[in-house]
């Protein structure tokens, strides 16, 4: 199985697939991390796709073109704002995962990428969401023959470390 998923540390908006999923705030709106890498390196047609989709809630996710990227779509997915755990946060992190593959189904795409949603503003502990975000994306590979490759592309050695004891543990 893992000749179809790896993880890699790079730039998202880098990579060449059907789509590359954007840890999004509920508003569409861009913002910083890698909401704002993702809009900047679309281009402002991007944000004007997304003005009337309206809000997203936490752990849904909207498509739409990806414009200027390699990518020919983004998946917008809103994850949790990390509030101590006891808000469903993982619940709806896992949400958020399961959504984007519906979304892949939905629209016949084969390959994606992912950031590490939610754990830079959002502040939610990287180790717990490496583990949900582990689970969910080996699960849709082995529910989904469809999908060709999942990558999931961290932005530091330090996030690619914590993913990759994860997958270990």
């Amino acid at each position: 199985m893992t000749a179809r998923w790896e993880l890699v540390q790079g730039d998202l908006t880098q990579v060449k697939a059907d789509a590359i999923v954007n840890a999004a705030n509920s508003a569409l709106s861009g913002g910083g991390g890698v909401d704002g890498a993702i809009h900047r390196a679309a281009g402002p047609e991007l944000l004007a796709e997304c003005r009337p989709l309206g809000r997203c809630p936490f752990g849904e996710a909207r498509i739409t073109r990806g414009y200027r990227l390699p990518a020919a779509h983004v998946i917008h997915a809103v994850g949790p704002v990390w509030q101590g755990g006891t808000h469903d946060e993982d619940a709806v992190l896992a949400a958020c995962y399961r959504n984007v593959f519906v979304l892949m189904e939905q629209h016949g795409l084969r390959t994606v990428a992912f950031p590490s949603i939610s754990t830079g503003a959002y502040g939610f502990p990287i180790e717990r969401a490496a583990r949900i975000a582990l689970k969910e994306i080996l699960a849709a590979l082995e529910r989904l023959p469809s999908l060709q490759r999942v990558t999931v592309v961290l932005h530091s050695e330090r996030d690619l470390k914590v993913y990759q004891r994860a997958l270990e543990s």
